[in-house]
């Protein structure tokens, strides 16, 4: 620590005594700064012990030292040290007064102590301390490359917070907490992970310092955050949290420890890339339908992904929304995908497909899964990424799997949904796909002379033929239920097919117009604002 007050006090040599401000003698000094000046405080930068012999004063006046003290506090300056023996052989009385008064530290400088005594024992001091910052700094990197090297970010954290006597957080671009030491501190770095996420989407080389105004004991905590990364895009952000402004030796920890996240994660993305171009074999051994060889290429990298149920999906990035390298949407389900499966210690296996498209296999029921439809649901709103996930498969119908997750992309695209499970597809109704503006036109098209016939007053065919169509066909159940009777069916329904130039005997045709009447149901319900029956 730097020099203070006490310590000069106890310097033997010095024989330096105190005659006001006894309790704020843990004052640090930064310098020594010997002046006779009236007013010294324009050539002074504040932390300094200013040696005066009052050659220029008037150190017996109350008002003229009370003023001069005044305006010394003021200026935030350490403590005056008064030289006895020179021009006055004791420490005037109004000077003591006024330094009592203002609470500043006031010390009676002995003759034979000249003041350039007391400047080398605070330069030697201060260079003292300066070098222990810098070996305790020296000592900090060492300590934090080889627990980076040898135990990763958690322990290189645990580290860093025992060197700032405080707490570490390592978060990734969408500001979730990765690592936090110590555990206590797993709230406090949870609170701050909007302003994480913020600071990661400016480029890396970035800080910020924020406060905790929630905190107990009055809110003393100060946390600040640096962005992570060498690149165009951020690789995370470093939360350090200290009671005050972290010193020396604590900075060099903090800078080292940077430096050391950034080395690692961008070794981390170089083997990613190479795990991709690994992931990008196995997928096309899977589609062209060599399981054996893809479970040999996979080894123990992917290898536990093939041996349980897996799901497929095949991600679409609107061309909007890209934005560059490591800034598109997909860049971000990518990394959120992997961020999911190194917490969950799962493997997954993130190809890029080209052309604005990814595809990725997961374990079934993973904590990856429920990123990707959690990141669906963010991604809603912004219209950016569009997701189509197959049915749980295993890699010898990882061919089906890929058609499942290409069906359910193809209907997410069309709905304006951001996912689509296959399975949902399979379980639910097929209704729903009359929505698409093709199938409505054709319906229409295939209603509108029934309509038009309809709507000249000379009969209710379309209302007839829903019914017959309902009733497959029974004539004495539709006719109860129009409340005619089934010979006037009968002739309804002759009338349709003269209009349509269609044979009612044709299943295709009873299909085609059973399709046509509830897309066009759909429509007319969805005008009312009711749902179709």
């Amino acid at each position: 620590m730097p020099p203070t007050l006490a310590s000069l006090v106890q310097h033997s040599a010095l024989k330096l005594t105190v005659r006001a401000g006894e309790d704020r003698l843990d004052l640090p000094v930064r310098w020594v700064h010997a002046s006779e000046l009236v007013d010294p405080v324009p050539y002074m930068e504040g932390g300094e012990l200013l040696l005066v012999t009052a050659t220029n004063l008037d150190a017996t006046d109350p008002d003229a030292m009370r003023r001069y003290v005044r305006r010394l506090v003021g200026a935030g300056i350490a403590g005056i040290g008064f030289a006895i023996g020179v021009n006055y052989d004791d420490v005037p009385e109004a000077l003591v007064d006024a330094a009592r008064e203002e609470g500043l530290p006031l010390l009676e400088v002995p003759r034979r102590t000249p003041f350039i005594a007391i400047g080398k024992a605070v330069s030697e001091a201060v260079a003292a301390d300066q070098y222990r910052s810098v070996t305790d700094g020296f000592e900090a990197q060492r300590e934090l490359t080889r627990a980076a090297l040898a135990e990763g970010p958690g322990e290189l954290l645990a580290r860093l917070a025992a060197h700032v006597d405080g707490w570490a957080a390592l978060y990734d671009p969408s500001g979730s907490v990765v690592a936090v030491e110590p555990a206590w501190a797993a709230r406090r770095a949870g609170r701050l992970g909007e302003a994480a996420a913020a600071l990661a989407r400016r480029r890396p080389h970035t800080s910020s310092v924020v406060g905790d105004p929630d905190a107990e004991g009055g809110g003393d905590d100060r946390v600040e955050l640096q962005t992570l990364g060498s690149g165009r895009r951020s690789g995370g952000v470093l939360a350090v949290g200290t009671e005050g402004a972290p010193g020396t030796a604590a900075r060099y920890a903090v800078h080292s420890a940077i430096a050391l996240l950034t080395l690692t994660g961008e070794r981390s993305r170089s083997l990613r890339e190479a795990e991709q171009r690994l992931g990008a074999a196995v997928l096309r051994m899977l589609l062209s339908g060599q399981p054996e060889h893809a479970r040999t290429v996979a080894g123990d990298l992917y290898g536990a992904l093939l041996d349980a149920p897996f799901r497929l999906l095949v991600a679409e990035a609107e061309e909007a929304a890209a934005e560059g390298p490591g800034d598109s949407p997909l860049d971000q389900l990518t990394e959120a995908l992997e961020t999911a499966a190194t917490r969950a210690g799962e493997p997954v296996l993130v190809v890029p497909d080209g052309d604005g498209r990814l595809v990725a296999i997961a374990v079934d029921g993973g904590s990856v899964a429920g990123v990707c439809a959690a990141y669906a649901d963010r991604q809603a709103e912004e219209a950016g990424v569009v997701t189509g996930l197959s049915a749980p498969a295993g890699p010898i119908a990882t061919g089906t799997a890929y058609r499942q997750a290409e069906q359910a992309l193809s209907v997410a695209r069309r709905r304006g949904l951001a996912l689509v499970e296959h399975e949902d597809l399979a379980d639910g109704s097929l209704l729903p796909l009359l929505a698409d503006d093709a199938v409505r036109a054709f319906a229409d098209g295939m209603l509108r002379a029934l309509r038009e016939h309809d709507a000249k007053g000379r009969g209710d065919l379309v209302d007839s033929l829903r019914a017959w169509l309902s009733r497959h066909g029974q004539w004495d159940a539709a006719a109860a239920d129009l409340g005619v009777h089934r010979h006037t069916l009968r002739y309804r329904m002759r009338r349709v097919e003269e209009i349509l130039g269609r044979s009612l005997d044709d299943p295709d045709v009873r299909m085609e117009l059973w399709l046509a009447l509830k897309a066009t149901a759909a429509d007319a319900a969805q005008a009312q604002g009711a749902a179709p029956a």
